[in-house]
């Protein structure tokens, strides 16, 4: 078995790997890198592959996958969460970058056709691979992916979170053994802050804001991060007016639709009781005239209603502007968090609302990436990747270093054997 570097190797973005063994190709993960002029990884004929693996919906790992689609041969096989949120966050990239894109909307439609959708820990054939999905703990529908052929066996972490959530499972630590890993990076250099104390600061903070006359804005990802700070005002026994706008309602309803992949699926369902769905322009208007929380996309305030929010809330002393993702450099939030300056009517002002950061991260930080590792039994080869230069190579020298393994930050376009 081999595995050839497509993309997402010392960068974060657009993340492909081809694995071959004898005849059979498969690809794992086909991602885009989500710019102006979006960036896509090495091209593979369609014809060529027998079947495509999905480890989560986020575009930087499904953005390109429509492409594999122009014909009939490929198989598309995903969690049944990751399917309905691919097409979505998919169909969305189109209407936004259509232009830039070599896939147009009849290709997802032809995508769709092709998906195959298996659960955690239920193995399933692509011609001479055996395939086997772990829960992540990273987004909903999220997985690790085992691909045994011969008598190699790989692991894929995708996207890994080893801290339980209110939405979440934590990461699974029952990978079995591997004879190569293929691990993320993101946060291999910095570890993250206790989460019960991330969502505690976060229910202080929104306390203060509402109990003060302000109204707090969350702008927050549709998939997993909306949905969890919902959660945790309603763990915490928050009192005031909660409200939900843009894809985060249509997420709401496929977790609905899917809840065994949720930790409590109960406590998701009680959450949504008393959270307001906002539709429509009249009710975001009437929603912020009162002390409140308005949960909404996007999360880097680069698109969606957090916009509209944003430009009405920024300038009122009493208001808050929670920060919960990470922001890129030159997207607005981050301008929000480096300079406390935003657009209003395409113009820079400096906010008078009070602007805060909560790392509620879905990445595994140092730590528990270390701990993700040192689980997995055999003696494996690691490759770093999915992580900023620095991340990966340190990832790797770590790795060599603690685990006395053979580690490496690959580049794109090298071949490894399992």
């Amino acid at each position: 078995m081999q595995v050839k570097v497509l993309g997402a190797a010392r960068q974060v973005g657009r993340s492909a790997f081809l694995v071959s063994h004898g005849s059979s190709n498969i690809i794992l993960d086909y991602g885009a890198l989500t710019t102006r002029e979006p960036g896509f990884p090495m091209h593979v004929q369609p014809k060529t592959v027998d079947g495509l693996i999905l480890s989560h919906a986020h575009l930087d790992h499904s953005g390109a996958t429509p492409v594999m689609f122009l014909g009939d041969n490929v198989k598309l096989h995903c969690t049944p969460v990751t399917a309905e949120l691919s097409n979505m966050l998919i169909e969305d990239f189109i209407k936004i970058s259509g232009p830039y894109l070599p896939f147009e909307f009849i290709d997802l439609m032809a995508m769709n056709r092709h998906t195959v959708n298996h659960r955690y820990k239920e193995s399933f054939q692509v011609k001479d691979f055996t395939v086997t999905f772990y829960d992540a703990g990273h987004i909903p529908g999220s997985c690790v992916i085992a691909v045994e052929a011969g008598n190699r066996r790989l692991l894929y972490t995708g996207d890994i979170n080893g801290s339980e959530t209110g939405l979440l499972n934590s990461s699974s630590r029952e990978l079995g053994e591997a004879n190569m890993v293929i691990t993320e990076s993101t946060y291999a250099t910095a570890d993250h802050p206790a989460r019960v104390q991330v969502e505690r600061d976060f229910f202080d903070y929104a306390n203060m804001i509402v109990e003060r006359g302000g109204v707090l804005l969350a702008p927050a990802f549709s998939v997993g991060r909306a949905q969890e700070l919902a959660m945790t005002l309603h763990k915490h026994g928050f009192k005031h007016p909660v409200a939900m706008d843009g894809m985060a309602l249509k997420v709401n309803e496929v977790l609905i639709r899917n809840q065994e992949f949720l930790r409590d699926p109960a406590e998701f369902r009680r959450t949504l009781e008393h959270v307001e769905r906002i539709t429509g322009w009249n009710q975001r208007r009437n929603f912020i005239k009162n002390p409140g929380v308005i949960i909404a996309p996007a999360g880097m305030l680069v698109g969606g209603t957090s916009i509209f929010y944003n430009e009405r809330l920024a300038m009122g002393e009493k208001n808050g502007v929670a920060i919960v993702s990470f922001q890129v450099p030159g997207t607005p939030g981050r301008t929000l968090i480096d300079k406390g300056m935003t657009l209003i009517a395409g113009k820079p002002v400096k906010v008078r609302a009070e602007v805060r950061r909560f790392d509620f991260s879905s990445h595994s930080g140092k730590a528990e990436l270390h701990g993700d590792l040192r689980a997995i039994k055999g003696s494996p080869k690691f490759m770093a990747v999915h992580g900023e230069e620095e991340s990966c190579l340190q990832l790797a020298q770590d790795i060599h270093t603690e685990l006395g393994a053979e580690a490496l930050a690959p580049r794109v376009g090298e071949v490894y054997d399992v």
